[in-house]
Order: C-alpha cells, then structure tokens, then sequence
C-alpha cells in the first residue's frame, strides 16, 4: 500500500522525501492563482478540496474548466503528480445538509464529473465511489458501468465518505464488498487501516497533524506546536508504517 501523507503547506512537495496529499486549496488559494508554484521532489497526489468545499458553501465555487486548467499546470510546472481526484460530492450528513440534495445526486455529480474530466484530463484524474451505506457503493459503482466505465480496469479508485466515521466496522464493510477494486482510501486511519491496509493500493491521512494539536510533539522540537511540523510528520508516518508491517 502506498502512503500519502496529507500536508497543509504545497511548499512541503519540494522539502520532504515521502509521498504527500494536497488539497487543492493549498496550490491555489484565493486571488493567488499565478503565484510561484515548488517543484516537486516526491510523489504526489490532488485533492479537489470537495469536503471542504461543499461544507462551507455546499457546491464547488469553481468551475470544471478552471480545475482542468489547474490540473494540467500543476502537472507541468509541479511535476511528479500521481493522479487528481474528480470533483467529487461527499455524502457526509453535514454535506447533504449544505447542498439540500440525496446521497443519490451527490453520486450522479460525482460521476458526471468524473467522467467530464477523463474526457479532457485522460487517465490523470480517478473515479471516486462515494455513498454512505454499504450499498450505496455498490450503486454507485454500478453507474460507473452503466456510464461504460469499468472499474476493475482503472488503476486506482477514490473510496469517499468514509474518513469521518467512527465506525471501523462500516469501513471494513464496504472495503471488503469491493474487493478486486484497486482503491484509495480517502483519510482512513487507526484500527480501521490496520484491518483493510493489505486491500488497498493506497491510502492518505492528515491524523498526524490533529494528533499534534492536541498535544503531541516531536522529542526534538521545542516550538508550541507540531501540526505543522515536517520532523513530527515523519516520525508520525514512520510509526504507521512500522505498526501496519507489524
């Protein structure tokens, strides 16, 4: 299982040497779209920022044409991007609250999206299944087939909406039911990742850095706070890696 560490800095792509996660948020923040952008010395993969886009204004206050504008930069002028997520419509309660639609339309979007910018972005941006209960995945995935596209042919596939559960049981539920599938999961973590981790292709986690707001710090460290610390987030990812081989 590839490892992608999340990062709050887009500056940490040309600093660390482990594979990261941005969102998209992070490389294009509001009127800095031609800002300088650092080259990168790791892999990495995008995120579009839908979690946080859709609970805070409950649509993307983008366009499709400007996500493929920036994608196709970030991939030339950043370099070493693995793959980009869709514009992807997460099926949190709080979610469906902001936008006032089903997990059902959430799914369309998510497809219509997805297949929207494989049109134009090839191979370079992932299907995403989200949903919420055990068969809403399975729906959902079943609208990618209808839509001609079979999954078990796509070299990675984002599992969505399953970060902010407290349920590992849920989440191992629905990894196991889509076995064959060559998924990311979006945010896993803890017991949930040590019990599914040998059934993904990868996975991503900003834990580390909510672990340092509440508290933690890198042995080495003497400023307040390590939630963005580069020396923590490593020693972090270390340690996760060492108990997943254990």
């Amino acid at each position: 299982m590839e490892f992608y560490l999340g990062s709050k800095e887009a500056y940490w792509l040309g600093k660390v040497d482990f594979p990261l996660m941005v969102a998209r948020q992070r490389l294009f923040r509001e009127g800095a779209h031609r800002r300088p952008l650092p080259t990168a010395r790791v892999p990495w993969v995008l995120d579009s920022g839908g979690f946080t886009q859709l609970h805070k204004y409950g649509r993307f206050p983008f366009e499709p044409d400007q996500y493929v504008t920036e994608v196709l930069r970030l991939s030339d002028e950043v370099g070493n991007l693995r793959w980009a997520a869709p514009m992807d419509w997460m099926c949190e309660a709080g979610a469906l609250k902001m936008t006032g639609l089903t997990v059902s339309e959430h799914q369309k979007r998510t497809v219509h999206n997805f297949l929207d910018l494989r049109q134009r972005l090839g191979t370079l941006v992932i299907p995403v299944l989200q949903g919420w209960d055990h068969d809403d995945y399975l729906r959902c995935a079943d609208l990618y087939a209808d839509s001609g596209v079979d999954l078990h042919d796509e070299d990675t596939i984002g599992l969505g909406s399953i970060c902010r559960r407290n349920a590992d049981n849920d989440i191992v539920t629905i990894i196991e039911s889509l076995d064959g599938l060559r998924l990311h999961a979006f945010g896993v973590k803890g017991r949930a990742l040590a019990r599914v981790h040998h059934r993904l292709t990868s996975s991503d986690s900003m834990a580390w850095s909510y672990g340092a707001r509440r508290g933690a710090r890198h042995p080495d460290c003497t400023h307040r706070s390590c939630d963005n610390c580069q020396k923590f987030a490593r020693l972090w990812r270390e340690r996760l890696l060492e108990s997943l081989e254990g």
